[in-house]
């Protein structure tokens, strides 16, 4: 996918509330923190589990298997046992909409 895709409403979170939502067949995490959007691949790379159930930090979500740590605005590991960073996705708000792009087969 290299397209923006209507992904939520601009108005489905609140500050501190995620969702999970399928991208092109991908199952990605969206986050409002501080009113603004940003979106990750929903999977440890520790394990390759779901990761948008475990619990906010600040900006970090912290996987509920293992408690590996990620940054929910970058992507970047945080803590182990993981050590490489999620997918992170290209976000804006077009006509009320937030928007997520796949731009890693660009």
């Amino acid at each position: 996918m290299s397209d923006w895709i209507d992904a939520i409403d601009e108005n489905a979170l609140a500050n501190g509330e995620h969702i999970v939502v399928d991208i092109d067949g991908t199952e990605v995490a969206i986050f409002k923190l501080d009113g603004q959007f940003y979106a990750i691949e929903d999977v440890c790379t520790h394990d390759g589990a779901e990761i948008a159930s475990g619990r906010l930090e600040g900006d970090e979500i912290i996987c509920p298997r293992h408690g590996a740590r990620f940054c929910v605005k970058t992507g970047a590991v945080k803590s182990p046992p993981a050590y490489e960073n999620i997918d992170c996705f290209p976000v804006r708000i077009e006509n009320g909409k937030v928007q997520v792009r796949d731009n890693r087969w660009d």
